[in-house]
């Protein structure tokens, strides 16, 4: 059964019945795949528009405005490729435009013409083209497979193969073959790609990011989180890398702006590309994200920020080539620590052990389902048995190499030099090198971007320290080889190698190392050597993650299907960064007792944060000018008296839905989503209307600091405000 946006046929498929097929109670949870808007309930919520404006087969619709930004999400606002997205997506990029003469972080951006716009590396743009459910042709292959590794591979193999196969039959296209149920459906997906893609207009860091790390996830939210993007392709309308003779992309659908933006209890609703859920797990699961993963990976991100924070605290290059990893980081580990706070308020654990336990009765009680999954409960609980007895180390293994830069430089060194090693006689190794060397020091460019030795250092002491004492089955074998006395010495150790190491220096590496073919063979440390050792650990306890992925894929494909039967209704398949739509209402709510939260913030709001004299709260002098002088111009809400800043809603949203555009009734842009209120982090494990809430910039205040505080009135006019 194919989807394709281009075919007449979809809307029968979409009206039928067929292995793609979800349904759900609303507003019970909604990341609706496009292909279940028909059973949304989106006209009785509030839509004023037809279903077939957003979703219209043979036809242009709202979805051909959605974009893939990296992994957030945007939409067209022009017809000249005009993105709208989030600040902090496009942060990457600026910090890389960035330097010491020219901070474009901190003092923003404002491109008056489209030759003014610049590059905006490492990010490209993503256009769904069409879908294709291919479940039968995967499940097909492993009908007969009992191995998990086996099981495993062939389905990633053939989930290759079908996506290499669209690639093969138009080459225009990206093709990936998505996990809807793991273990249970798979659907091929054909996307746009534009690889140029340029800084428009960025607002400056105390704007884009007012309230800072301290506001994160927190309502209310007073920050001005949006970006202005443009999408370029070849003159024939081709993708093409970055280039002076590209132009500007014309998309099939632009959204159109409405400067009245919203008032409470408004229907809004959002498309975009929700990263990942996980609601469809057994208890197990819910234990191994608060017991293991959340903490630790918290904890972890927590001291690496501090160091990288140290690095930078006098050195402005530093500053800025450390920026991106440590906000990745920050945002991360607010996440997760309110993911913390979520499950063990709702007590989410305990509540999935009562559904499992009436799942296991209901199978018991069916003959039919007793003689198919009558071990299914007891084989879950035995893997997950398995998975927490080695979960520290596994967390530590999983984090090694992006924690610790200078061991994932030397993975990539031994790498280069085991190849190398395999050319045969020295004319063919010299070839090899003399070919590939180059390449290989762009693939570094990327780490020593952002590489810091002080901090890498520190880094390293505290996860060798922390391995240190691992127990029993999380033991590392390649530290304990080395009979280290304490964890001071483990740490010692692996400081002692980066500091030793040629690695930690890029300049060094280049110059001497990779010097010629010579003297990268001859070259050998610690650091390299420990890396070896540490490697041919990894490799097995990969192979066993594979084969227990393997057993995990058949035990919740199971899952799902006989939970099916069990609440008779078929779900919405988890979040896994594929096009969805979510709806809902502009809304207040009472996180604790007898408080109230309202749905919109104001400027008044964001003035009175700035006189706590915080740095995170420091704002643009100009923006108090123009608020005591009444400067709103259209951009004021009525009953506010003010220009409205922040908008809350309960519409279900995850990771990946930055960016996403907010949409009225009839499809009009009134704001762009960015983030969740503190207790709806745990929205990737369980949603619930009465603590679920978005948090979005409202489109009012985008214009109002486009057109009075950084003078981008150009902005405006291309939107056709």
């Amino acid at each position: 059964m194919k989807y394709n946006f281009k075919s007449s046929i979809l809307l029968a498929a979409l009206l039928g019945l067929g292995t793609f097929n979800f349904s759900a109670s609303v507003p019970d949870e909604g990341m609706f795949p496009l292909s279940e808007l028909n059973r949304a309930g989106l006209k009785k919520a509030g839509l004023k528009i037809g279903e077939k404006d957003i979703y219209n087969p043979g036809q242009v619709g709202l979805v051909d405005a959605l974009v893939q930004v990296s992994g957030c999400s945007g939409s067209f606002i022009s017809p000249n490729g005009l993105i709208v997205t989030n600040h902090h997506c496009a942060f990457s990029a600026v910090q890389l435009a960035s330097s010491p003469q020219h901070n474009y972080l901190q003092n923003g951006f404002v491109a008056n013409s489209q030759e003014q716009e610049i590059e905006a590396r490492g990010l490209t743009i993503r256009i769904t083209e069409s879908y294709e459910d291919v479940s039968a042709q995967i499940l097909d292959a492993v009908a007969q497979v009992n191995d998990p590794i086996e099981r495993i591979n062939i389905i990633n193999r053939k989930r290759k193969e079908i996506a290499r196969q669209a690639e093969n039959e138009d080459a225009s296209i990206k093709a990936e073959v998505s996990e809807m149920f793991i273990g249970k459906s798979y659907v091929l997906f054909r996307y746009r790609t534009i690889e140029d893609v340029r800084l428009v207009y960025i607002p400056r860091q105390d704007i884009g990011e007012f309230g800072g790390e301290t506001d994160n996830w927190v309502w209310p939210r007073h920050t001005g989180d949006f970006s202005f993007l443009r999408a370029y392709v070849a003159p024939d309308g081709s993708s093409a890398k970055y280039s002076k003779k590209n132009v500007p992309y014309q998309p099939k659908k632009h959204l159109k702006v409405n400067p009245k933006g919203v008032e409470e209890n408004d229907f809004v609703f959002i498309l975009g590309y929700p990263g990942r859920t996980f609601r469809h797990r057994p208890a197990q699961y819910i234990t191994y994200q608060q017991k293991f993963l959340l903490p630790y990976t918290s904890e972890l991100y927590d001291f690496q920020n501090q160091q990288m924070l140290s690095a930078g605290k006098n050195d402005k290059a530093t500053e800025l080539a450390l920026a991106t990893r440590i906000k990745r980081n920050a945002n991360v580990m607010k996440n997760y620590r309110g993911k913390l706070k979520g499950l063990r308020n709702i007590d989410l654990i305990q509540s999935k052990q009562q559904e499992d336990l009436a799942l296991e009765q209901f199978i018991a009680s069916k003959p039919e389902l007793n003689a198919k999954y009558a071990g299914l409960m007891a084989d879950i609980e035995q893997h997950y048995k398995l998975v927490f007895s080695d979960a520290e180390r596994e967390l530590w293994f999983n984090n090694l190499y992006s924690g610790i830069r200078s061991l994932q430089i030397a993975s990539l060194v031994n790498d280069f030099k085991d190849i190398l090693d395999k050319q045969g006689g020295s004319s063919s190794k010299q070839q090899f090198f003399e070919q590939n060397v180059a390449r290989f020091k762009q693939q570094l460019d990327g780490l020593y971007e952002s590489y810091n030795k002080q901090a890498d250092e520190a880094i390293a002491g505290h996860m060798f320290a922390q391995a240190y004492l691992f127990k029993d089955k999380n033991q590392v074998q390649a530290l304990v080889s080395k009979k280290f006395a304490d964890s001071d010495r483990a740490a010692a150790y692996i400081k002692d190698a980066i500091r030793q190491s040629k690695l930690s220096n890029k300049e060094t590496l280049y110059n001497e190392v990779l010097k010629n073919v010579s003297s990268l063979i001859a070259y050998r440390d610690e650091l390299l050597v420990f890396q070896q050792h540490v490697e041919k650990e990894i490799e097995p306890f990969h192979e066993e993650q594979k084969r227990r992925e393997g057993v995990l894929n058949r035990l919740m494909g199971d899952y799902v299907a006989v939970k099916e039967v069990y609440q008779s209704k078929n779900f919405i398949p988890d979040a896994n960064s594929t096009l969805r739509l979510t709806y809902g209402n502009i809304k207040g709510y009472s996180p604790v007792d007898a408080t109230y939260m309202k749905p919109f913030t104001t400027v008044k709001g964001l003035i009175e944060k700035g006189s706590s004299g915080d740095a995170e709260f420091q704002y643009p002098e100009v923006i108090k000018q123009a608020w005591l002088s009444k400067n709103f111009g259209a951009y004021s809400k009525a009953d506010l008296g003010d220009v409205p800043v922040n908008i809350l809603y309960n519409m279900d949203t995850t990771g990946g839905n930055s960016g996403s555009p907010i949409m009225n009734a009839y499809g009009e842009l009134i704001g762009v989503n960015f983030d969740r209120s503190y207790d709806a982090t745990i929205n990737d494990f369980a949603w619930n209307e009465s603590y679920s809430r978005s948090i979005g910039v409202d489109i009012r205040y985008v214009l109002w600091v486009a057109d009075k505080i950084d003078n981008a009135q150009f902005i405006l006019k291309e939107m056709g405000i």
